[in-house]
């Protein structure tokens, strides 16, 4: 079997604002080994790592991925062990992945821990820049100052990581206009990241930036606005959309996130992650499974059984057409159309031709195949909702 892995490392060192993710404080950075379930937390990813893989008995690992979270609080030796240790259980399985991605923050991702990324066999870099302004990083709640010391660990970031890491920019953030946006991206590109990622702000419910309502937030038709000139701007810089909010150098695309859009295999480690694993061909009848974590790290660290800390939801025909439709068509080349075949006996045109020729004719919908043109990506809701709707219509969609 060909499968991902995905390790969560739900622990920060604080809590942005924006964030509705599950996080869990540590002590404060630069004190980060003196908390305790690090440590255990590590060695119990490892444990159940063991178990995955000797159930699985994957053939191949194409791409490995931490995320979080802020997996930079694991330290120099912490992040080494971690990789060191799945290295030694996957390859008594399969060759190592070709791409092995660690999310950090700046803050927290000093010369160290690049230093032992690096050696544990990371490949790619991501790191949480979001902004440079202090205005605004400061009224999002935003980890660290954004000053010099944000610009030395990029610079740092490009010497361990050349042109192998990738910058995150938010857009309609607090107190940002134009210039301080524009602003933004030129000071990431300036450090020569192979990738960027462009988000724009989502006030989730519940969060203290939600809650607090602050007059200081650009106008929706504002921050609209803004995210449409930091694409501009990306792309006038040779920067290529190939996903609604991700863009890169010609090859530097993350392949373990396309796997995500693709609907292929991955397992996952960590309260909070979850994994899916699907049958490939029509006859398997394309049943999938979807395992998720809770996100309760210390029920987790209790040392109960994996198997009982997992909820699991069974994928059928239809629910995997809607999530193939709902993550493919973020991608700038659509669905995968010969997964989606071979997944369900069906071409994606035979499943919604209706939709296709439709947002074809309003030149949304690349004449080639079936995805969605820059400017379609813009109105990728609506066009989900048209797809969604043909689909419950659509005899062929419960074969």
């Amino acid at each position: 079997m060909e499968t991902s892995l995905y390790i969560h490392v739900p622990f920060c060192a604080g809590t942005c604002d924006y964030c509705d993710f599950y996080s869990v404080l540590v002590t404060p950075q630069g004190a980060q080994s003196e908390d305790p379930r690090l440590q255990r937390y590590i060695e119990k990813l490892l444990s159940q790592a063991g178990r995955l893989f000797d159930t699985y008995k994957p053939s191949l690992l194409p791409t490995l991925y931490i995320g979080g979270g802020t997996p930079s609080v694991l330290g120099p030796a912490g992040i080494l062990r971690l990789l060191r240790g799945l290295s030694q259980i996957t390859s008594r399985h399969c060759p190592p992945p070709t791409e092995v991605t660690i999310e950090a923050n700046p803050e927290s991702a000093d010369e160290a821990f690049l230093a032992a990324a690096r050696e544990g066999g990371a490949t790619r870099l991501s790191l949480g820049v979001q902004s440079f302004h202090g205005p605004s990083r400061r009224a999002a709640g935003r980890t660290g100052a954004g000053g010099p010391l944000l610009r030395r660990r990029l610079a740092l970031a490009g010497e361990y990581f050349p042109a192998a890491f990738s910058g995150d920019i938010m857009s309609g953030l607090p107190f940002q206009t134009e210039r301080v946006l524009l602003d933004d991206i030129g000071t990431l590109l300036g450090y020569s990241p192979a990738h960027v990622s462009l988000y724009a702000l989502t006030l989730e419910p519940q969060t203290p930036l939600a809650l607090a309502a602050r007059p200081s937030l650009p106008h929706p038709d504002e921050a609209d606005r803004l995210w449409l000139r930091g694409r501009d701007a990306l792309e006038t810089s040779g920067y290529s959309q190939y996903e609604v909010s991700n863009f890169c150098l010609p090859g530097q695309e993350s392949r373990h996130n396309i796997r995500y859009w693709r609907i292929q295999n991955w397992l996952a480690l960590g309260p909070g992650s979850s994994a899916t694993i699907i049958g490939d061909t029509a006859a398997a009848r394309v049943q999938g499974a979807r395992y998720t974590v809770p996100p309760d790290v210390d029920r987790w660290l209790t040392g109960e059984p994996p198997d009982t800390l997992f909820d699991v939801e069974e994928l059928d025909t239809p629910t995997l057409v809607k999530e193939t439709f709902l993550m493919g068509f973020r991608y700038i080349e659509g669905p995968d159309e010969a997964l989606f075949h071979r997944r369900f006996g069906l071409s994606i045109g035979d499943v919604i031709p209706k939709t296709l020729a439709a947002w074809r004719d309003r030149g949304l919908l690349r004449k080639d195949r079936a995805a969605l043109t820059k400017d379609g990506l813009l109105f990728l809701g609506p066009f989900l909702i048209d797809v969604f709707r043909e689909l419950d219509d659509s005899p062929l969609y419960r074969r």
